[in-house]
């Protein structure tokens, strides 16, 4: 009975994380760490195998009791629209990474974004004209999103995480995906939640990422 805890939890991406990791693993608990817990849907706040644990991810103190017993963490933490100054996303998952560490909890799979960069990314002018405007336009979301990138690069070397980047993302019902990496032809520029949702559920147990970022896009 796997025990997973879900960050980010109470957005749309992780309500949806939070309801395929039920349907994936019959008798899982989900521990669901959230600032405002009231955001939850009845169903998910009501629900016997959903922990609820409120609390800030600048409260070390609460991740801590989050993360106990934990098998697996998942995230769906990004950058809301009005993004505070500094890169309080990457200090965040600076703690996560140490906590994990001193739980001996190993697997983590995170969201990300194509402004993370991957050794194997080549040229891409749709990608790359994407990611300017993020950074234009957002440009304290853009440097919270690269940062989280180097914690994992610089920490992480101990924990078995992938990143899942992702394109513009939509609400549509489509959860097949293609996944590969920038420029490589394969990967288009939208995904829907439901997609991210499904491949982040199963690449909890079937590996196939470890320690990659791959960049996932709707079929």
């Amino acid at each position: 009975m796997p025990r997973l805890l879900i960050l980010g939890a109470t957005g749309p991406s992780g309500i949806l994380l939070i309801r395929e990791a039920l349907r994936v693993y019959d008798q899982c608990i989900v521990v669901v760490y959230a600032r405002s817990p009231e955001k939850l849907p009845e169903d998910l706040s009501s629900n016997n195998s959903v922990i609820v644990i409120k609390g800030d991810l600048t409260d070390r103190e609460a991740l801590a009791q989050a993360l106990e017993g934990v098998d697996a963490v998942l995230s769906a933490l990004g950058p809301g629209t009005f993004h505070p100054p500094g890169t309080p996303l990457a200090k965040a998952y600076e703690d996560i990474v140490d906590l994990m560490k001193e739980r001996n909890v190993k697997r983590i799979v995170l969201l990300g974004t194509a402004s993370i960069k991957d050794p194997k990314d080549k040229f891409s002018l749709t990608y790359a004209s994407l990611i300017k405007g993020v950074a234009t336009l957002a440009p304290r979301a853009y440097a919270d999103i690269v940062a989280i990138g180097e914690v994992f690069r610089n920490k992480g070397e101990e924990l078995d995480w992938t990143i899942v980047r992702v394109p513009i993302l939509t609400n549509g019902d489509n959860t097949e995906v293609v996944a590969g990496y920038t420029g490589d032809g394969r990967i288009g520029t939208t995904l829907a939640r439901k997609g991210f949702a499904a491949f982040a559920v199963e690449e909890v147990e079937g590996r196939a990422w470890v320690q990659e970022r791959p960049l996932i896009s709707s079929k």
